[in-house]
């Protein structure tokens, strides 16, 4: 049975991912903006089903309780949009990891992927589009009235996050590791890159937002990097126990397509075990706040035992 800060969670996560789709709704509605020459309809389209789908909205949802948790009263409109930049990030990578010659994947949360609802070239130009409106919002009027160290702070944080030494970085290594299958540091260092980084910044944006000292930002990014980690072991849980349908996507791809997962090389027992341990230690990480921090510990809790 569910407990209270269980119930609580589950719906101020709901709460929240609405939140996140409405400001999307309005930043990709077809009005162009200044600076702009026109907004293409087709292309408009594309970013809208790749990134109006539903999910979780969980990098946002981190980005936001961690700014509460630290600073209250921030204002409502400048928080939702650096959350509205770490999905169009999320969702540009998606879109572009289902393309055939990544992932190869038909389904992305029970609908046809970008690439088979339209084609792969608008999908290539929709994941570009929405990674690059992801630095127009932070950079833009929205955040205007930020600190300017903490603005490029934003922009440095979410580059680094996203790029070559993050996201970017880690899926070419996961692209490497059907041939080379790394051994256990290896799969730790891609996982870190791949899926850790982008919610590492996530925690790390809401203090920045809070314009949190160092310690602070530090402690919220390694509980970033523990609940990152057990977000991409929990998936690869699920991708061979979990059913299609469940899922909203294609299972068992990891391995069909060889690739090294710590529950490839380990077994799913073992992969529970660290599990628990990870989830552990982002409580541990958190004990300073005390209650304030009751959700974003059920977020660290739901992260490793999430059914899709």
């Amino acid at each position: 049975m569910a407990n209270n800060v269980q119930i609580m969670f589950e719906a101020v996560l709901a709460a929240r991912a609405a939140e996140v789709e409405a400001a999307l709704r309005r930043i990709l509605d077809d009005r162009t903006r200044s600076g702009e020459i026109a907004r293409p309809e087709r292309l408009m389209a594309a970013m809208r089903h790749g990134a109006l789908n539903g999910g979780k909205r969980l990098r946002p949802f981190l980005a936001i309780e961690a700014a509460a948790l630290l600073a209250p009263n921030l204002d409502r409109q400048i928080v939702l949009c650096v959350a509205a930049a770490l999905e169009c990030v999320h969702c540009y990578s998606l879109i572009h990891d289902d393309l055939p010659p990544m992932d190869d994947d038909d389904l992305r949360r029970g609908q046809p992927t970008v690439h088979r609802a339209f084609d792969e070239a608008t999908a290539i130009l929709a994941g570009d589009a929405l990674l690059t409106l992801a630095f127009d919002l932070l950079a833009g009027r929205s955040t205007d009235t930020l600190m300017p160290q903490n603005r490029l702070d934003l922009v440095a944080g979410l580059a680094r996050a996203a790029g070559l030494g993050g996201m970017v970085g880690g899926q070419m290594l996961d692209i490497q590791a059907e041939e080379r299958r790394p051994e256990e540091a290896g799969i730790i260092r891609l996982q870190a890159m791949k899926t850790g980084a982008l919610i590492r910044f996530a925690c790390e944006a809401g203090a920045i937002l809070a314009a949190a000292p160092p310690a602070d930002r530090e402690r919220l990014a390694e509980f970033g990097s523990a609940i990152g980690l057990a977000f991409q072991l929990a998936d690869d849980l699920l991708d061979v126990t979990a059913s299609p349908e469940r899922m909203g996507k294609a299972t068992g791809k990891d391995a069909a397509a060889g690739k090294a997962t710590l529950v490839a090389l380990h077994g799913a027992d073992w992969a529970r075990s660290q599990l628990h341990g990870l989830v552990n230690q982002a409580h541990s990480l958190l004990e300073p706040y005390g209650a304030r921090a009751a959700l974003l510990k059920a977020a660290a809790s739901f992260v490793a035992v999430r059914q899709n």
